[in-house]
């Protein structure tokens, strides 16, 4: 598993709420057990007591994204430094995939936490990975979508770091309010100017 993988971990947990429409889908221990995706042995250690640590690293995690978004990099890598203090991983070389016809194990980097809880986990492989991508792409490439009301969190992996949007459906909808809005004011301008061209009867006779 490459280590840039975790970062979706961060992803993950982060737009799991969206605060400007007041939803909040981690409300469950099952909730909080689909974050772990495939890594099942680490989901079944959830218990109730999850449920709210998990927010409370999202909150923080939240802040690293906005931080990042709003181009205060220095505060972006303090906050994720802090999360990467309280939530240690010892990085391993794993090979349980097989390579090649020979059985040669495809050796790779893999991150191995020590929780003792599913938070401390879940949390720890989300920083490191978070850092990993931070460190080799840009902390301008962690950002917030920028079709309102969404704010979902996304890691911008294009060539030319032209992302602004978490997905291509908020991303069409930004297109088409913004061309709806260009077309208003097209509208208004041209009322405005048959107005100045033709004053009406009432100030014509004035």
């Amino acid at each position: 598993m490459e280590l840039a993988y975790y970062s979706d971990y961060a992803v993950r947990l982060v737009n799991t709420e969206e605060p400007a429409r007041g939803k909040d889908a981690l409300t469950s221990v099952e909730a909080v057990r689909e974050l772990f995706g495939a890594n099942r042995q680490a989901a079944r250690r959830t218990t109730d007591a999850d449920v709210t640590r998990f927010r409370s690293v999202r909150a923080r995690l939240r802040a690293v994204f906005e931080a990042a978004d709003g181009g205060e990099e220095t505060l972006a890598v303090d906050l994720l430094n802090s999360l990467l203090l309280e939530f240690p991983v010892s990085p391993q070389i794993s090979g349980h995939d097989v390579r090649d016809e020979d059985g040669r194990p495809d050796w790779h980097m893999h991150l191995a936490d020590h929780p003792s809880n599913a938070t401390a986990g879940y949390a720890a492989i989300a920083a490191m990975g978070l850092a990993f991508h931070l460190t080799e792409h840009g902390v301008d490439r962690l950002g917030l979508c920028e079709a309102s009301p969404c704010r979902n969190a996304y890691l911008d992996t294009s060539t030319n770091r032209s992302r602004r949007y978490c997905s291509d459906r908020c991303a069409t909808r930004a297109n088409v309010a913004a061309y709806r809005a260009r077309k208003r004011e097209e509208a208004e301008r041209t009322g405005r100017s048959a107005e100045t061209a033709h004053p009406s009867t009432a100030d014509t006779e004035r």
